[in-house]
C-alpha cells in the first residue's frame, strides 16, 4: 500500500468534493469526455480489461473503476467524476475535448499520490467501515433488559433504539408470513406460539397446516443498509465519519441517503427477514438481490459470492417474489436499498477489497496489533474513533 497522501490523511477535504447539492446535469460530450479521460488515467494504474472476476488480491484502482460502474443512475456515475477529478486536480474535459489535447495527462505518474490517495478514501471512509462495522443487525433484546440498559446509560444508538428494534422485527415478520423471504422457512418462535394455542391445527398465515408444510427455522431481522450507519454518539449527532461514509453512498444513487435518514434506517423498507445464517452472509454482502426486468414488482434473483459448496441446501440463483402486506400497511423492502446492497456487494468483491478487509479484521481478532507494526493501525484506529468497531453492537 502507497504511503497516506494528504487527500488520505485530510478527510474533510474530500468531503467539500462530493457535495453535489447545486450541481447541473453533464452535457453528453462533457460526460464522454470525462469518461475517457477516466479510464485513461484507471488502466495506466492498472484497472484494465474485463472486471467480471475477483482479483487474488485487493487492487486499488479496481476499486475506484468498479465504484464507478456500479453507481446506480447516470447522475450519480456524473458525480462520481466530478468527485474524482476534482480530487485529482484536473478538469473534466481537459483542454480540447479529444486524446490529443490531453496534455495534463501526459505524465500520469504525477498523479500516483493522489488516485491512490482517493482509493484509500474510499476504502477507508466507506467499504471498510460499512463492511465491518456488525455482521448482523442488533436484535431486539428483552424488554425489561432494555429498560436496565438504558436506565444505566447503555443502548445509547438512538433514543428509543431497543423500541424500534422491536417494533422492527414485529412489522417485518407480519408483512413476510413469518418466512424468510428466501429460503421460506417459517419463525420458530411463532411456530411454538400458534402450536401452543392450536396445537395440531396450528396454521402458518396462509392457513396451511404447520406440522405439513413448515420447516421451522430461527429468523432474524435484516437491514439492507447496516444499522450503524445512523448510530450517533454520545451527543446525538453523527461523528464524522459517518457523515462521510453517506456522503459516499448518496454518490451511488443521488438522495437515497433521505431514505434511511435517522430514525428511518430502522423502517421496513430498510430490511427483510432472513435464517440466522443468511443474516450472517446478506450482512457481510455475501448475499444479495438483484431486479429482475419485466417481472412482476419486488420480484428478485438472489445470489451469493459465498462458496456454493458450503451450500448445499440452497441453489442459487434463488428467484423470489417478495410478500406483500394486503393493506399495504407495512413497506416492502425498497428497490431501491437493495440495489444500492447489491452494488456495495459486487464492488468489494470484483476489486478484492471485501477479501481485504476480511483479513485485516481477522488477523486483528486473532492476532492483535503486530509488534512489528505491519498491521495497518491506522486503519483499525480509524475505524474505533468513527464508532464502527464498538462491540456493544447487540441490544
Amino acid at each position: 500500500m502507497s504511503a497516506p497522501s494528504p487527500l488520505h490523511r485530510h478527510q474533510s477535504s474530500l468531503e467539500g468534493i462530493i457535495d453535489f447539492s447545486a450541481e447541473e446535469p453533464l452535457g453528453i460530450h462533457q460526460r464522454n469526455d470525462a469518461k475517457r479521460r477516466f479510464y485513461r488515467i484507471v488502466e495506466h494504474f492498472g484497472a484494465s480489461g474485463a472486471i467480471d472476476r475477483a482479483p487474488p488480491k485487493y487492487e486499488p484502482p479496481r476499486l475506484v473503476r468498479c465504484t464507478y460502474e456500479y453507481a446506480l443512475s447516470e447522475e450519480s456515475r456524473d458525480n462520481f467524476l466530478r468527485a474524482f477529478f476534482r480530487a485529482m486536480t484536473l478538469s473534466l474535459t481537459g483542454q480540447g475535448g479529444s486524446d490529443d489535447n490531453d496534455n495534463d495527462l501526459d505524465d500520469l505518474e504525477n498523479l500516483h499520490s493522489l488516485f491512490f490517495g482517493f482509493a484509500s478514501y474510499l476504502l477507508d471512509y466507506f467499504f471498510l467501515p460499512i463492511k465491518s462495522s456488525t455482521k448482523k443487525t442488533p436484535q431486539p433484546s428483552p424488554a425489561f433488559h432494555s429498560a436496565v440498559e438504558r436506565v444505566q446509560g447503555g443502548a445509547q444508538g438512538f433514543i428509543g433504539t431497543p423500541d424500534r428494534l422491536s417494533q422492527l422485527r414485529g412489522a417485518c415478520l407480519v408483512r413476510d408470513r413469518h418466512r424468510c423471504v428466501i429460503t421460506r422457512h417459517f419463525d420458530h418462535k411463532e411456530a411454538r406460539n400458534r402450536m401452543q394455542q392450536n396445537g395440531d391445527d396450528a396454521r402458518d398465515d396462509d392457513g396451511v397446516l404447520l406440522l405439513e408444510d413448515a420447516v421451522i427455522d430461527e429468523l432474524e431481522v435484516a437491514h439492507v443498509l447496516p444499522h450503524s450507519l445512523m448510530k450517533a454518539d454520545a451527543g446525538r449527532e453523527l461523528n464524522p465519519s459517518k457523515q462521510a461514509a453517506l456522503a459516499v453512498l448518496n454518490m451511488f444513487d443521488t438522495g437515497v441517503v433521505h431514505l434511511i435518514d435517522g430514525t428511518d434506517i430502522d423502517r421496513p423498507r430498510n430490511a427483510v427477514t432472513l435464517t440466522a445464517f443468511l443474516h450472517t452472509l446478506f450482512g457481510d454482502f455475501q448475499v444479495f438481490f438483484e431486479s429482475i426486468p419485466d417481472e412482476q414488482p419486488h420480484t428478485y434473483r438472489i445470489n451469493t459470492f459465498y462458496d456454493r459448496r458450503l451450500m448445499r441446501n440452497l441453489a442459487f440463483p434463488i428467484t423470489r417474489t417478495l410478500y406483500l402486506t394486503d393493506d399495504r400497511s407495512v413497506d416492502p423492502p425498497s428497490p431501491r436499498l437493495l440495489a444500492v446492497h447489491r452494488a456495495i456487494a459486487h464492488i468489494l468483491h470484483l476489486s478484492g477489497a471485501g477479501e481485504y478487509i476480511d483479513k485485516l479484521l481477522r488477523d486483528m481478532d486473532e492476532e492483535g496489533i503486530k509488534a512489528d507494526g505491519s498491521t495497518e493501525l491506522d486503519r483499525l484506529l480509524r475505524l474505533r474513533l468513527g464508532g464502527w468497531r464498538d462491540k456493544s453492537v447487540y441490544l
